[in-house]
């Protein structure tokens, strides 16, 4: 078999040609490096996969992805071209509830601002007070394996947790005396809330203004799931409004756009300018390159702000994790190469 793997990091494709050396393996930069005839793909979360994509892979028989969700990848028409698709449920839950409780500890015990405090004149207690996890209600939204680890780590730091999850199918949360509510319910009596819901069109902006309105004042907001699941527009007026007292992202809207820019400097002016030009006189005016640039500068504005916390989309790097996931990508393809596909996401024709 042609095995293509995408964004893989030296020691990996050791890992991947040892595990595949009866198998035609090449590793790619981008898709663009990758070869058209390549029958198994494996990729990132920064890999779109839609239609124009397998168009160009007409060959494909499977895509695994190395992880867990798989917003990135159109499951509808791959599964329409009998093409298996595969993620590695679980394989960074620890690692990514470990990564939330340091977002909401950095931010609880004001540890940005604490750190630049020597370059005040005046040293204050009072102005750099924290609070305790102790007693304070935790809103977990989503309550998959993530979120389950997460609340875990909650019930032993003396938190109360409340969860909101529309298709739960477990009871370990209860078992754990963990209470479900209604989101609005959550919104409300919750001292932090932390997402671990998949990005769908239902969850799409689902802290909008109008979540933000029903929030306690003061809470504390963590996202370790996908940045579309926030609206950052309704993030930054909650912060200015003193809704939302600090915000812990692992994530943004359009943060591939934010990696391909990262070496530019994009204003305003730039933003106006591509809204009136030509198209002649840009490759990237068309309204969706726009939107993205506006995302981009709002995102920049927001992450200037000493109440957000930043990291980008490292929440599942650690070496267990990404060992966890290397491990079982080869089973999944070896479990495909057998006849008998396993983590498979959605139903091949």
């Amino acid at each position: 078999m042609r095995i293509c793997f995408i964004e893989t990091e030296p020691s990996e494709r050791l890992f991947f040609e040892t595990a595949f050396g009866g198998h035609e393996v090449t590793f790619a930069d981008t898709l663009d490096e990758a070869k058209r005839d390549t029958q198994i793909l494996c990729l990132y979360f920064h890999t779109p996969i839609d239609a124009t994509v397998l168009d160009r892979f007409r060959q494909l028989d499977l895509i695994t992805t190395r992880t867990m969700g798989y917003d990135h990848i159109h499951i509808a028409q791959c599964t329409g071209r009998g093409i298996t698709v595969c993620n590695v449920p679980g394989t960074d839950a620890n690692s990514v509830a470990e990564h939330t409780f340091a977002l909401m500890l950095a931010l609880s015990r004001r540890l940005i601002e604490v750190r630049e405090a020597k370059k005040q004149p005046r040293f204050s207690y009072e102005r750099l007070r924290s609070f305790e996890l102790k007693n304070k209600i935790l809103g977990v939204v989503g309550t998959g394996r993530i979120g389950l680890r997460v609340t875990h780590i909650a019930l032993a730091f003396g938190m109360q947790v409340i969860a909101y999850e529309p298709y739960r199918q477990s009871l370990m949360a209860e078992i754990m005396g963990v209470r479900y509510v209604p989101f609005d319910e959550l919104l409300s009596c919750s001292n932090v809330i932390s997402i671990h819901s998949p990005l769908t069109s239902e969850t799409l902006h689902m802290f909008d203004r109008a979540a933000f309105s029903k929030m306690r004042r003061g809470v504390l907001l963590i996202n370790t799931a996908r940045g579309a699941i926030i609206d950052m527009v309704a993030l930054t007026e909650a912060l200015d409004e003193g809704i939302v007292a600090g915000a812990g992202l692992d994530v943004l809207e359009e943060e591939k756009v934010m990696q391909k820019e990262a070496t530019r400097i994009i204003t305003d002016r730039i933003v106006k300018r591509l809204q009136t030009a030509n198209s002649e006189e840009s490759d990237i005016q068309n309204p969706q390159r726009i939107k993205q640039l506006q995302t981009l500068m709002d995102n920049k504005k927001l992450l200037e702000r000493r109440n957000v916390l930043f990291t980008p989309h490292v929440a599942f790097n650690s070496i267990e994790a990404v060992e966890r996931i290397n491990t079982v990508t080869v089973e999944n393809i070896n479990s495909y190469l057998r006849g008998k596909p396993i983590n498979v996401v959605g139903h091949k024709c």
